[in-house]
């Protein structure tokens, strides 16, 4: 049974890669492959890319940010739709930040971390959670809590290491 298990993650994790490459949008990769930051961020320093961390729970939608409106949280500069956004953000960053320094949630449950897709997101329990794409996205709903358990299991190990290296 447990080999049965083992066979099972080596495949889905052998499926997850494929669809990163065919599967994710053409500006998904934006992060550094080289980097060992546990924040997945453009060449620019901007999280999200560029999307307004605070619209996900307000508006709840992924909402494209302005550099007008700007605000800096651990090593990240986010970008906010309104200055309304920006104040909500200052005023508690941790609640809006994403989880796992906004690389993929299932990613990580496999031991990867793989650029997020401001699109394929999900708000869980109040915390802010991305995928590489939709179609990783799907197969991470299929068990939340697993999943969950998995990723904050393996991100104390991964957080500090360049994604290359995984």
């Amino acid at each position: 049974m447990l080999t049965m298990r083992k066979s099972l993650n080596l495949s889905f994790a052998l499926m997850l890669g494929a669809a990163c490459f065919t599967l994710s949008p053409s500006t998904a990769l934006a992060y550094d492959a080289q980097s060992t930051a546990a924040v997945n961020v453009d060449k620019q320093g901007v999280g999200l890319q560029g999307h307004d961390p605070v619209a996900y729970f307000s508006a709840k939608a992924a909402t494209a940010g302005k550099p007008a409106y700007r605000a800096d949280y651990e090593g990240v500069t986010y970008h906010f739709a309104s200055q309304a956004n920006r104040d909500k953000f200052k005023a508690n960053p941790a609640q809006f930040a994403p989880q796992f320094g906004g690389f993929c949630a299932m990613g990580v449950a496999l031991g990867k971390k793989l650029d997020g897709d401001p699109q394929a997101w999900k708000v869980v329990d109040g915390k802010l959670y991305l995928n590489v794409n939709k179609d990783i996205q799907k197969k991470w709903l299929e068990d939340v809590p697993g999943n969950l358990q998995k990723a904050r299991s393996e991100w104390p190990q991964i957080q500090a290491k360049a994604p290359q290296d995984l």
